[in-house]
């Protein structure tokens, strides 16, 4: 059987590491390949000094070569909001029916893609103007899926997270 390939995006400094490590441990369980991708190829470090090399630069993405993106939180993420690059990526994922997903404050950079107008979804509670703003319908709940769009709104909330993602692309 060939393993599903999935992108997990992390900020560069600052990504959420209980959200990285939950969403790496389910990959690991669901025996998914997944690649970490950044916008460089310096060390993405977390919020408590974990350090992560990614594998891949975002100008490198081909979107065919994966069956989904995840977008992992933390205050870093926020960097990446109008990161022209990212929002180009995502946009190709949803164009291909792929499953986008983003978690924490990652949310928004779905929203700005346009990806969440008039969308019901999720993210961090104190983000939810930055989500409205863009026309996407917030939800109070940890994890929200619209189609091939999974958000949610913090680290409690990511093993659900994962687990939907996984079954998702298993499927």
């Amino acid at each position: 059987m060939i393993k599903k390939s999935v992108l997990l995006v992390l900020a560069d400094n600052d990504f959420n590491e209980v959200e990285y490590l939950t969403i790496k441990n389910g990959f690991q369980r669901g025996d998914i390949q997944f690649f970490i991708a950044s916008d460089s190829e310096n060390l993405c470090i977390g919020n408590n000094g974990i350090r992560v090399k990614p594998d891949i630069k975002f100008f490198n993405i081909r979107p065919n070569n994966f069956c989904g993106i995840i977008i992992s939180g933390g205050s870093g993420i926020r960097n990446y909001w109008t990161n022209a690059s990212l929002i180009d990526i995502v946009k190709k994922f949803n164009v291909s029916q792929k499953i986008v997903a983003s978690i924490c404050s990652a949310p928004v950079i779905l929203a700005k893609a346009g990806l969440l107008k008039a969308v019901e979804s999720t993210c961090f509670p104190g983000d939810r103007k930055e989500l409205e703003k863009e026309g996407a319908i917030y939800i109070d709940r940890p994890v929200v899926q619209s189609k091939n769009i999974i958000t949610a709104q913090s680290p409690s909330a990511a093993a659900d997270f994962v687990n939907i993602f996984i079954n998702n692309i298993i499927n």
